[in-house]
């Protein structure tokens, strides 16, 4: 079985990231897919998605090719009950014939097969006595440790799953080409020994494919039925007998749920050298807890359901004998690949950036439990800084920043200059203040750009700023307003003081061209020199003070350039220039 996530249906909500326990969901950009390698099909992902994008997919098609062949063996999940309910376990095995499968065997020959197998493990002296043995039963849990616990691959007890073991058993009862076709919610369980896997929403639309509806079918059994009784064994493959006689507080016997124990196991036995006994792990309550099946909340109803079609146990074994059958697994230590270089992911983490206490933040919004996962994932191609929240923030932040500042000279942008100028006219109405604006132009740039280069001429750029920046008050701002033109806001200054500001200015400019290399006269700057008091009429706007300002500009410069000056008191209420 494989998941797949619908790209359509997917808006990126990342709700997949956050409860993905291996972290295969991969991010780039608004695009998310799972990687294959890393998936260990555990499925918490599938009622996680909020959009119903996670689609869980089998074997379908093979299936129905080997159910038209009506040779196959269809092994049944005890959870079908729950599943197709108000239908009868007797009307969905009726229904399987109808569609063309041979035989249906329920799952109980390979939960008998491993039982009998633990059983013979837990008698053996040096096993069940001492040591850790850890469930091998389950897929997800083999995979997870497998994956992301490796050092606990010894301890895992040497025992195939029930839905391999049946596979194995029925292919030497049936003979060896016999398909064999398993339909639950683990689908991974069965292995090479399972032809094909499908999920029970797909065996129902191969009934639908076929014309056939479970609750149309007889009540009764239209064959005779294949062994349903157990003797050895529980749902899963857990011996009675084991359960019975081991307290689940006991030190021979641990019963934990959820992939998170595994971490504490691993640190029990790898570091603490801790005897744990037999663990009995699984990923959730059974696969009746499985997120294919239906919403937690419904976990003890679908119990009942399967509860009152389970049959009473068996006075004796219901293997047949005659068949020899290998039921050993072994579990090959791999290796995982070579981390990332450390100087990636810490490049990745300054990124990231650091919480105000100088430590990652670790807030797992991007569905990494710490910002140093996240790292090892985003070196790896997993996910992106995309995905990251807290990279997002910075990202805008400096996005901010960089619009509020000239990328050449290191003063405000022309959108911060518009909003001071705005605020300043609204303080002064406010309380009868004043403040003055300088407009300040290069009188030759054009020169110093044709005959020296435009290097040369962002150069003086530089510098001119450099010479209105070391004028003005920290409470004053200067900005460039576009080209060769800057502008300057010295609040609570007064027309007298702004004319020998802008005369340090202008001086400063001329003694700069001079410092670096150019002709005398070649780079110098006029000013246009404007006040604005408040108290008067509402109407004047800050473009107003601003257009003054630039009209004294262009008076300096028609009156020979490098040199200062002064509106008139009348020039903001005429704008016909």
């Amino acid at each position: 079985m494989d998941f797949r996530i619908d790209q359509e249906s997917c808006v990126a909500c990342l709700a997949c990231v956050r409860v993905c326990p291996s972290d295969a969901v991969a991010v780039e950009g608004e695009k998310v897919w799972i990687v294959d390698e890393a998936c260990t099909r555990v499925g918490l992902c599938l009622p996680a998605c909020p959009h119903e994008a996670i689609i869980a997919v089998g074997d379908a098609t093979r299936a129905l090719e080997f159910a038209l062949g009506r040779k196959a063996v269809l092994i049944l999940s005890v959870e079908s009950a729950a599943w197709f309910y108000p239908a009868t376990p007797e009307q969905v095995v009726n229904a399987c014939y109808a569609a063309g499968f041979n035989t249906v065997h329920r799952g109980v020959l390979g939960d008998e097969l491993v039982a009998k197998q633990y059983l013979d493990l837990w008698t053996e002296e040096e096993w069940g006595r001492g040591g850790t043995v850890i469930r091998s039963t389950c897929p997800v849990i083999v995979e997870t440790i497998k994956n992301q616990y490796p050092e606990l691959i010894p301890y895992l007890a040497p025992v195939a799953t029930p839905i391999e073991a049946e596979a194995r058993y029925l292919k030497a009862m049936y003979g060896k080409d016999t398909p064999i076709v398993y339909s639950g919610v683990c689908l991974t369980e069965g292995g090479a020994d399972v032809d094909a896997a499908i999920t029970l929403a797909e065996l129902e639309a191969i009934f639908k494919k076929r014309g056939i509806r479970a609750q149309d079918q007889p009540l009764f059994y239209s064959r005779i039925p294949e062994e349903r009784r157990r003797y050895w064994s529980t749902a899963g493959g857990l011996p009675l007998e084991l359960l019975k006689e081991e307290r689940q507080s006991s030190r021979r016997f641990r019963k934990l749920r959820g992939l998170g124990a595994l971490e504490g196991i691993a640190r029990a036995v790898g570091v603490d050298r801790i005897d744990l006994g037999f663990v009995d792990i699984l990923p959730c309550e059974g696969c009746l807890d499985h997120p294919l099946l239906g919403p937690k909340e419904e976990l003890f109803r679908r119990r009942a359901i399967v509860g009152a079609t389970e049959p009473p146990r068996a006075p004796a074994p219901v293997l047949a004998d005659g068949f020899d059958i290998e039921l050993g697994a072994a579990f090959k230590i791999e290796a995982n690949g070579a981390p990332p270089a450390q100087e990636l992911v810490d490049e990745i983490i300054d990124q990231i950036g650091l919480a105000p206490n100088g430590h990652t933040w670790d807030s797992g919004s991007c569905g990494y439990k710490t910002c140093h996962d996240f790292a090892v994932g985003a070196a790896q191609g997993r996910t992106t800084l995309k995905s990251c929240p807290r990279y997002l923030e910075r990202q805008a932040a400096l996005a901010q920043q960089q619009a509020a500042v000239d990328a050449l000279t290191g003063l405000a942008s022309f959108r911060v200059l518009r909003d001071r100028l705005a605020n300043e006219v609204a303080r002064c109405h406010r309380g009868s203040e004043h403040f003055a604006v300088l407009f300040l132009d290069l009188d030759n740039f054009k020169a110093v750009n044709d005959k020296f280069g435009h290097e040369a001429g962002n150069a003086v750029l530089r510098e001119t700023a450099r010479r209105c920046s070391a004028h003005i008050r920290s409470t004053d701002l200067a900005g460039r307003y576009g080209g060769d033109e800057f502008v300057v806001v010295l609040v609570g200054t007064g027309e007298e003081g702004a004319r020998g500001v802008a005369e340090k200015v202008r001086a400063a400019v001329e003694e700069a061209g001079v410092e670096m290399g150019y002709p005398a006269g070649l780079v110098t700057a006029s000013v246009g020199v404007a006040e604005y008091r408040g108290g008067g009429s509402p109407e004047h706007k800050d473009e107003d003070v601003l257009v003054a300002a630039d009209r004294a500009l262009y008076r300096a410069k028609a009156a020979g350039r490098n040199r200062v000056g002064v509106a008139t008191s009348s020039e903001p209420e005429d704008k016909s220039t």
